[in-house]
């Protein structure tokens, strides 16, 4: 199911206001598309309508694929890795922190070949105890910022929850949109404050969050995709994990159609992060399946894909020790989130 956005030329200026960095200019032939509101407006509503009824069965269709005990070896050791492990709650200590990092670090201290996590995400004030943490070690540490999860607070609030985590060390931010300015159709507020947060990040990679559940259609899903894509996102990113409907296969087979057909029209490659509601090691291999057979093998790699996720890695370390030995070990004999 390829949908292919009408391409643009006649390069021109992106938008901007007094409050956030000047914005620059989307990639390649797409400049012009956000040089003004109505630009922007005109081209996120050009954009192929989604086949809702399609979208699902393609999602629901590929999630029946069977894979080999070998591949289900390498689809589980590949999960592993891919894995933001995350703790998002207001009674984390210093000390969850800690061993978070470790387990990320060690997820199996009875298997050293059992990879490390990608990364771990954590709340700003607590960048500077993960990173200490993973210390020594290609573990990421990623933040969430921009007044996570619901995103409301004024424009400076939320470039100064970016500069808090940059400054402790994160190598990552994990930004929500402003939904509601979304949804009341303001696409150039929600593209500018992207373009704000990406200039604040610095080096730091950027996943723009759209809260999925709360964007209501799949069209939504599409136009929320490219402004992020526009922006400068590096990883557009499902949920927050903290609302009812999180990631899905048929909002992430969407998100990677998107990726896909970017890279296509402007040689930019940009990641996709699922979050919230993967729990075990059959959804993650039915999630890897979407992205082999969408978007293509690029993006089976930890700098492309990710895993928003706490248990699921419990899961995957049960399921790894029996292919091992023959046994399913269960909880017990894995470490706690």
């Amino acid at each position: 199911m390829r949908t292919t956005p009408p391409t643009k030329t006649d390069a021109a200026t992106a938008a901007s206001n007094a409050a956030p960095p000047p914005a620059k200019a989307a990639p390649g032939d797409f400049a012009d598309v956000t040089a003004s509101a109505a630009t922007l407006r005109r081209f996120l509503h050009g954009l192929p309508g989604v086949d809702a009824v399609g979208l699902e069965a393609r999602a629901a269709a590929l999630g029946t694929r069977s894979i080999k005990t070998t591949a289900k070896a390498y689809a589980i050791d590949l999960a592993i890795s891919m894995i933001d492990l995350t703790t998002l709650e207001g009674a984390d200590t210093a000390g969850k922190v800690r061993a978070l990092g470790a387990k990320a670090v060690h997820p199996d201290p009875t298997d050293r070949t059992t990879p490390r996590t990608a990364a771990v995400c954590v709340y700003p004030d607590m960048v500077a105890t993960a990173k200490e943490a993973v210390a020594g070690t290609d573990v990421k540490v990623a933040s969430v910022a921009t007044a996570f999860p619901a995103g409301r607070a004024a424009l400076d609030v939320k470039l100064a929850d970016v500069r808090d985590a940059v400054a402790a060390g994160a190598d990552e931010i994990d930004m929500v949109i402003d939904r509601g300015a979304f949804l009341a159709g303001d696409y150039m507020k929600v593209y500018e404050e992207i373009v704000a947060v990406k200039e604040t990040s610095g080096q730091a990679r950027l996943k723009v969050i759209f809260e999925t559940g709360e964007l209501s259609t799949y069209d939504n899903i599409r136009r929320a995709s490219w402004i992020g894509m526009l922006a400068g996102a590096d990883f557009i990113k499902t949920s927050t994990g903290k609302v009812g409907v999180n990631a899905t296969p048929a909002n992430t087979l969407l998100m990677l159609e998107a990726v896909r057909d970017f890279r296509a029209q402007t040689g930019v490659q940009v990641g996709v992060k699922p979050a919230g509601g993967i729990r075990t090691t059959k959804d993650a291999v039915k999630f890897l399946v979407l992205v082999n057979e969408t978007a293509g093998a690029d993006w089976l790699d930890n700098h492309w894909f990710r895993f928003g996720a706490s248990s699921l890695l419990n899961d995957l370390l049960m399921q790894r020790q029996k292919l091992a030995t023959g046994r399913y070990s269960g909880p017990d004999y894995v470490t706690v989130d």
